[in-house]
């Protein structure tokens, strides 16, 4: 099949009308921002010391709270994602009263969604509700409602959840970090709920990395290279690595394991010669 710089540039518009079409629905979800975004904001506030934020949603709107879900974990809110169906088949134990239910739906007329409100206000959490139609049932029986609006999804049918889902991903975004930036979450309460990766890593206060007491080899730089590794192996948790100190107790140099292979490497005579030599 051959193809032409026309077929190229058809497809280059195609995918530019669809973010402009998203672009375009964010912008007009910025401007009708009102009042309910504050109430959701100070409810949320107001039980995170001893509650969590339930998160539920279907299909698309599941998926995208369940990364809503995980982003206020993440930065300072306790929350789990809970599907519907399961809420209705035994999981709805998981809400206390203590809680506050963010649930996420379009339509606002899901029938897995619906079906669990009633159970929820019986338990007594706050329902905060995220969804396009803000007569819908499930707006009706929420504590506070977030419209999202009118939205043209970007797929050509007007069917496939597309500008619906990336508003309420934004919105997601937006609630998570306005309660970030009201808590004053800092760096270091950040670094607790990311200790893994390059992330956790590059958080992590070097005293965490640290070695301490006798597990910090430290020798004197006088002794031979021979005594050194004898006791770099002698030191908890082989450090691989000895600090040397001069007679004023200050750091004058370190002596690796990589430099002991280098020194094999080259065969000379170093074991019983003063470690500082190399």
């Amino acid at each position: 099949m051959t193809r032409s710089k026309d077929d190229d540039q058809t497809i280059l518009n195609d995918g530019k009308e669809i973010l402009n079409i998203e672009l375009q629905a964010l912008q007009t979800l910025e401007a009708a921002l009102d009042e309910s975004f504050v109430s959701a904001v100070r409810a949320i506030l107001a039980m995170s010391a001893e509650g969590h934020v339930v998160v539920s949603g279907i299909g698309k709107a599941g998926i995208v709270g369940q990364k809503i879900s995980a982003t206020l974990a993440s930065t300072g809110v306790p929350s789990f994602f809970l599907h519907p169906a399961e809420g209705i088949h035994g999981d709805l134990g998981r809400y206390t009263q203590k809680d506050l239910a963010l649930i996420l739906s379009y339509s606002g007329k899901t029938t897995e969604v619906i079906r669990i409100i009633p159970h929820i206000k019986r338990i007594g959490c706050v329902i905060v509700a995220i969804t396009g139609d803000t007569s819908s049932p499930l707006a009706t029986h929420s504590d506070i409602v977030i419209g999202l609006g009118n939205l043209e999804e970007a797929c050509p049918l007007g069917l496939a959840p597309t500008t619906s889902t990336t508003a309420m991903l934004a919105l997601g975004d937006a609630l998570a970090v306005t309660i970030q930036k009201q808590q004053n979450f800092t760096k270091e309460q950040y670094a607790i709920y990311h200790p893994g990766g390059n992330l956790g890593q590059s958080l992590m206060p070097i005293s965490d990395l640290m070695r301490h007491d006798d597990e910090h080899c430290v020798v004197s730089d006088t002794l031979t290279t021979r005594e050194v590794i004898q006791h770099i192996a002698n030191t908890p948790r082989r450090p691989g690595a000895a600090s040397l100190i001069n007679e004023a107790g200050i750091l004058s140099g370190i002596f690796t394991d990589g430099d002991l292979r280098r020194l094999l490497a080259q065969k000379v005579d170093f074991l019983d010669k003063p470690v500082s030599e190399f």
